[in-house]
């Protein structure tokens, strides 16, 4: 076997890594565009150029200064989107401290443990979200969180020993921009700037920690695959407490000029297609899952879509015939597809606009610049062969620099030769487009026979009345697993599972045939869109009665 045979790559670059703070960048930024677009809240009814934006930047660093933030303080954020949250984010990094992601739909014990576990000192939160009252909830955690001191809340009042976020611009008088630029110029690149809890399927939630060198060149790189430029106008629906909003969105924006705009607290599918008409929108960002529900909106033709070239698709994987939808219907012809995670700042994979068709539609794509990446054989660590399926490893600038305060979990996810372990599965094509086909712990072993449940969603989604589809294994007594496919049809659609049963006869291998078939009218999903199958793993087995076949051991 020669070495070129191996699942192994790496992404050579003539443009070099951005060897700066992303205050620094930002500044170069305002310097070049001061009077393009820069933030466009919609909802807020806010507006305002690199210029305003700036200044808004800065009053808020000045404000945290005076309340004597340090350089590796932890900053909380708990809000949906708006234009206080990507001020916040330029903020601390101007200031050097941590900004703490806290998921808007945690609630009391997440809460808790996100503050307490990452020693969080001033927490700036919406007072309420939908139906759940923040302040309520974090009246009822503050015992838990000895070093939390400041409360800062968005909006006109504040309760008493808590302050609002005017007064925190107020107290931007109390210190200077000579103060701030002292500041900045103590801080370096590999400095930690954000902590992301990611949502593990078990336990308690990982505190990735990451530095400005991290995320700025991220974000720098995701926005040249889309061929960003300061015309570019980016509708951004997606959460910013997750990568996908505060990377792939804010940062991708700040570092090409191009406007951020929010269409609404959080993604509703209405008011995404009104700001992209109303705004004239270039790109637009979603989960597979947001872009099924903009296409299924029964105003969608009513939308004026055509100012969209491209766009991100990620979080999850992305059906082809839903990718081939949004390149005709919604006008994203250059539409984007992004593989990573949120220990690596997150892409390592992304399609480019001048992609083969079929690879745009079928792949992940190829490596990011300046990243390495290879797939292994789970059980020995051994580099496969190319087209072999095993575990993807991805190496780089982008790697998170710890799991926060977590030295036994960053071990078992970063090993000694700096690769982080995706727990994906992918194989990597002689051209060196990478598809991911499931997730170590989602392959399911029939009578001896890989199953990856991508593939067979891949193949049911062709039916005429599916709108959408998720395969999870279940145990069985005589095969060890088998399938269970759980399934969204479309509007005024009528099938059972019998009859997909005998669609799919003579397509596709009678193994890779769903055995159970469960019709739902959604999924159990995280915030961020990712479809939680241990979740429909259990409701399976309560459901078809497996749990004794669940009991049986294997070796």
């Amino acid at each position: 076997m020669t070495a070129e045979a191996l699942s192994y790559l790496h992404g050579a670059h003539q443009i070099p890594l951005l060897g700066e703070t992303i205050g620094e960048n930002l500044d170069r930024t305002v310097a070049s565009f001061p009077d393009h677009d820069a933030v466009i809240s919609v909802h807020q009814g806010v507006r305002q150029t690199y210029a305003e934006f700036h200044a808004a930047v800065t009053e808020i660093a000045r404000g945290l200064l005076a309340l004597g933030i340090e350089p590796g303080d932890r900053v909380g954020i708990w809000s949906p989107n708006n234009a206080e949250w990507v001020t916040l984010q330029y903020a601390t990094a101007k200031v050097g401290a941590i900004l703490v992601n806290v998921n808007p739909a945690y609630r009391t014990s997440e809460l808790a443990y996100a503050l307490a576990q990452s020693g969080v000192t001033t927490l700036v939160l919406a007072p309420r979200f939908r139906q759940a009252d923040y302040l309520a909830m974090l009246d009822e955690v503050a015992e838990q969180v000895p070093a939390l001191k400041r409360r800062i809340v968005l909006g006109p009042e504040a309760p008493p020993g808590a302050m609002r976020w005017d007064d925190l611009r107020e107290a931007a008088a109390r210190a200077s921009v000579d103060q701030l630029r002292a500041r900045e110029a103590l801080l370096q690149f590999d400095d930690p700037i954000n902590i992301q809890y990611t949502s593990g399927t078990t336990g308690f939630p990982k505190g990735a920690t990451l530095s400005h060198h991290n995320i700025l060149n991220n974000g720098f790189f995701i926005g040249e695959g889309c061929r960003y430029s300061e015309a570019d106008r980016v509708c951004i629906p997606v959460p910013l407490y997750h990568c996908f909003g505060m990377v792939l969105g804010n940062l991708a924006c700040t570092t090409h000029g191009a406007a951020m705009v929010y269409p609404a607290e959080s993604f509703d599918p209405e008011a995404t297609l009104a700001a992209v008409q109303s705004e004239r929108c270039t790109a637009l960002y979603g989960v597979p899952t947001m872009f099924i529900a903009e296409l299924e909106h029964p105003r969608f033709t009513e939308f004026d879509l055509s100012s969209l070239r491209t766009g991100i698709m990620a979080g999850s994987p992305c059906p082809v015939e839903v990718m081939k939808k949004v390149q005709s219907d919604i006008h994203m012809a250059e539409v984007t597809i992004c593989y990573g995670m949120t220990e690596t700042s997150p892409v390592s994979f992304q399609t480019a606009p001048d992609d083969p068709v079929d690879k745009r539609v079928s792949t992940v794509g190829r490596i990011h610049p300046h990243v390495e990446a290879k797939v292994i054989d789970p059980e020995h660590g051994r580099i496969v062969p190319l087209g072999q399926p095993g575990e993807l490893c991805t190496r780089g600038y982008l790697v998170m620099l710890s799991y926060w305060e977590d030295d036994e979990a960053t071990a078992a996810a970063i090993d000694q030769a700096g690769w982080m372990h995706t727990g994906d599965l992918a194989t990597v094509d002689d051209d060196g487009y990478t598809n991911i086909v499931g997730r170590i712990k989602d392959m399911v072993i029939r009578g001896g026979e890989n199953i990856y449940p991508r593939e067979v969603e891949e193949f049911l989604y062709q039916h005429p009345a599916i709108s959408d589809v998720q395969v999870v294994g279940v145990p069985d007594a005589k095969y060890g697993e088998e399938l269970c496919a759980w399934v969204r049809l479309k509007e005024g659609q009528a099938v059972d599972g019998d009859e997909l049963r005998d669609w799919c006869k003579g397509r596709i291998a009678t193994f890779k045939i769903p055995r159970y078939w469960r019709f739902v009218d959604s999924f159990p999903m995280t915030v961020t869109g990712k479809v939680q199958k241990y979740k429909m793993r259990e409701v399976s087995i309560a459901e078809e009665r497996l749990e004794d076949a669940a009991q049986i051991e294997t070796a």
